[in-house]
């Protein structure tokens, strides 16, 4: 009855964004904003989003919900575009695209492989705000049954399996980047008690850090030094040609593109990891089920499409945990919770009940993002390649620019402005380390309800951990927590390999 509820709600809201010229005009501009984020190495939707939920301060939350979706949806797509006409992945995401993508525009089918990831992602999207309407009702019904251990729980394994599957070489890495995190967001007075903890006698650390000026830092700063570092300039762009959509080639690849949404979709529910890993795991598990596997690398249009469908039906995949249980499923998604947090939504279980109409107006804004993701990838995507002529000497600076502006637009604090370059300056230095930003900004978003939560469960247990082990909930994140980090170490191998041996 509920799932009927959300679906008539859902269709509900499409036809009120439909009918108002703003909230479109909004969601256009976004959406192609966010192809220009994508489509720029060095810039991400993750920075996108971040710079933009400063602009949308003073906006209602609808429209902002309208502006960060567009900015999203365009950011994971439009680093296809690079991808394929230049072999340089806009965006991680697009990393696996590139594979096939690039050799596609050689043989002459620029155009066609930019047709056919502008619609794969489309579908993908569409499939993901699918999954969110379906399950992020059922998903917050369960989680009411949760007290504060689960929930401290919950918020420990999305830093731990966060920093487990973004470390690019050692696992403790990640752990280290997350729990770095966890580490700034305690700073500050106690929720519980008003207890100032490692202020240092600063006035200003008394509340707490933004998360905003951290967010931006950590994903801003990093990206223009190294751009700048690296004086990236595309040349040699190659010729585009007509992009026509290929719906015969999409029909007939049906079953790969339900595949690999699925894929999309379960990896964006689990916290932290985001949406280029879905687009290699779905690469993989393609190649693997091909009857032509030796395609792959060569220009195979199944390949473009697995990646591109999987790495968009990973955004509605993160919004599920986003809005059911308040822990993101990709960096973006963080980003965007910080952005609901400013608007004075608390994503949760209790959302359907404080805000019942939350999770359809998003999905009904998902839907739309994707149709006008399309729809602004097949008119203008010559257009929009061109802002990659740019030289980057001018180009970001103007994206400094636009943080320092970002930091500084909440609550007009000018310590906000040391605050992310300090965080910048760290988050850089980790990131020529092999340190993975992601588990960073989960741990900085997480912190708070990793905090609070245990203190409260210590308090009403009187300091015990038995109820751990008496709830069935608790116990089971418990035992898959301690298998993560037994798995990511490699203790399961060396114990099954000392067994072998006996």
């Amino acid at each position: 009855m509920q799932m009927l509820e959300s679906l008539l709600s859902f269709l509900v809201h499409i036809g009120y964004l439909l009918t108002d010229p703003i909230g479109l005009l909004v969601l256009f501009g976004s959406v192609i904003m966010g192809i220009i984020f994508g489509a720029t190495p060095g810039l991400t939707a993750t920075l996108g989003v971040a710079l933009l939920t400063t602009l949308t301060y003073g906006m209602n939350t609808s429209t902002a919900m309208i502006a960060l979706m567009g900015i999203y949806v365009g950011g994971v797509y439009g680093g296809s575009y690079t991808a394929i006409l230049v072999n340089i992945p806009g965006t991680a995401a697009s990393a696996a695209t590139a594979m096939d993508g690039y050799p596609l525009a050689c043989k002459g089918f620029a155009g066609r492989a930019l047709g056919l990831t502008t619609t794969a992602s489309a579908i993908g999207t569409f499939i993901g705000m699918f999954f969110v309407i379906t399950l992020s009702p059922v998903i917050s019904e369960l989680a009411l049954q949760f007290t504060s251990f689960e929930f401290f729980l919950l918020a420990l394994f999305g830093i731990i399996i966060s920093g487990s599957l973004t470390s690019p070489d050692l696992v403790y890495k990640g752990w280290i980047a997350g729990f770095l995190g966890l580490f700034l967001s305690v700073i500050g007075r106690d929720s519980l008690q008003v207890y100032p903890r490692f202020t240092f006698g600063i006035s200003q650390l008394d509340s707490g850090i933004e998360v905003v000026p951290v967010l931006i830092g950590a994903f801003g700063i990093p990206q223009i030094m190294s751009v700048l570092k690296d004086n990236f300039s595309v040349t040699g762009m190659k010729s585009i040609g007509k992009i026509l959509p290929d719906f015969k080639t999409i029909f007939k690849h049906i079953p790969v593109i339900l595949r690999s949404s699925m894929i999309g979709v379960g990896i964006g529910s689990v916290p932290g990891i985001g949406e280029d890993i879905a687009g290699w795991v779905s690469y993989g598990t393609a190649k693997r089920a091909s009857k032509h596997p030796e395609e792959y690398g060569n220009g195979s249009v199944e390949a473009v499409i697995c990646t591109e469908t999987a790495n968009n039906a990973c955004i509605g995949g993160a919004m599920i945990p986003l809005l059911s249980l308040g822990v993101p499923g990709s960096p973006p998604a963080a980003m965007l919770l910080g952005a609901l947090m400013l608007h004075g939504v608390n994503p949760g279980p209790m959302l359907t009940f404080e805000n019942p109409e939350f999770i359809p107006n998003i999905t009904a804004i998902l839907l739309l993002a994707s149709v006008a993701m399309w729809i602004c990838g097949m008119l203008l995507a010559k257009q929009v390649v061109k802002v990659l002529k740019i030289p980057t000497s001018i180009f970001m600076p103007i994206i400094g620019l636009l943080c320092i502006i970002g930091s500084y637009a909440i609550g007009l604090n000018e310590f906000n402005l040391y605050l992310m370059l300090i965080v910048g300056v760290i988050a850089y230095v980790l990131t020529e380390q092999g340190y993975p930003i992601a588990p960073l900004v989960i741990g900085v978003i997480l912190g708070p309800m990793c905090d609070e939560n245990l203190r409260r469960a210590l308090m009403v247990s009187q300091g015990s951990l038995a109820p751990i082990f008496q709830r069935p909930v608790a116990l089971l994140l418990f035992l898959v927590i301690v298998a993560t980090i037994l798995s990511s170490t490699g203790m399961f191998a060396k114990v099954k390999e000392k067994f072998s041996k006996k």
